[in-house]
């Protein structure tokens, strides 16, 4: 097998696992309040990551005080918000819709940085602006078709747009930090943001469910563990533009595992958002304007 096929298939596990988490985080929905859940899987990951960055020799860099208060707002939003609110959008809506939703995310990011960084859009960015926003609307106006709600949906949204912010924030540290180390970073400062108001939130009235905790391990360590080191050791084989291609796997799978696993019904709405979804990222990646990598710690 080349270097290049193997990149290919670490790229396509990694966004399996990606995928994945929509199914663990509606698990999760269905047993455990969001903040504890999100508590927990940073707690779980935290030391993994710690013992993979000893084992690696990996170091933290020394951080201006800017760059500080950068991670501290990046794991607010990219590993918390991203996590809660995505938990919080499954107790309502279907894995399915979520699916799609998040498969909008190299998209998002790059309109993001077209609105807070002035870039200029090129054609091909709007265009696929354009295709994944009909995914979005295609889904989330039709919500009784697969046990959706429109207020789950928004929930997913506000989550990618988390996300989005997370990977705009990575491009204003000034201190460059490897991708290990800022996993661990995420995780460390995520489990402490986490915590706080996990410590206030109500336990859910039929108890802490066992298939929620083990959806909750599952998260820690195969997607955001195992599902980082699938991704940087595939990226680093092949091109960016070409591991850019692959993030268009995640939404697929999310929505497959969902029928496989869920028994959740898919129907045209389902297909027809992914198709625009898929549509606007591929177009994306191979216009070349955007190579949106997949972030540590989410």
């Amino acid at each position: 097998m080349s270097r290049q096929v193997q990149g290919y298939v670490y790229l396509a596990l990694a966004m399996l696992t990606v995928g994945s988490t929509v199914i663990a985080s509606k698990l999760i929905a269905s047993g455990l309040p969001p903040f504890s859940a999100t508590a927990l899987r940073f707690a779980i990951a935290f030391p993994v990551l710690l013992v993979l960055m000893r084992a690696t020799g990996a170091r933290l860099p020394k951080l201006s005080r800017q760059d500080r208060f950068t991670l501290f707002i990046q794991a607010g939003a990219g590993s918390v918000g991203y996590t809660t609110l995505l938990i919080s959008g499954l107790s309502l809506t279907s894995a399915a819709d979520a699916g799609v939703i998040i498969g909008t995310l190299p998209v998002v990011s790059a309109a993001i940085s077209i609105l807070l960084l002035r870039e200029r859009p090129q054609p091909a960015l709007l265009l696929a602006v354009a295709l994944a926003t009909a995914g979005v609307l295609s889904i989330a106006f039709t919500p009784d078709a697969a046990g959706g709600s429109l207020s789950g949906n928004a929930l997913i949204f506000v989550a990618v747009v988390c996300e989005g912010l997370f990977i705009l924030l990575n491009k204003r540290l000034k201190t460059e930090v490897a991708p290990l180390a800022l996993s661990t970073l995420m995780a460390g400062i995520g489990f402490i943001v986490a915590a706080i108001p996990a410590v206030f939130e109500a336990p859910f009235p039929d108890g802490i469910s066992a298939s929620a905790v083990a959806a909750v391990v599952y998260y820690a360590l195969v997607p955001t563990v195992g599902g980082f080191l699938l991704w940087y050791a595939g990226a680093e084989r092949v091109s960016g533009t070409e591991a850019a291609l692959f993030t268009a796997l995640a939404p697929v799978s999310a929505v497959m595992l969902a029928f496989i696993i869920l028994g959740e019904p898919v129907g045209l709405s389902q297909f027809a958002g992914i198709a625009c979804v898929l549509a606007a990222v591929l177009g994306l990646a191979f216009a070349g304007s955007r190579s949106v990598k997949l972030a540590g710690g989410r």
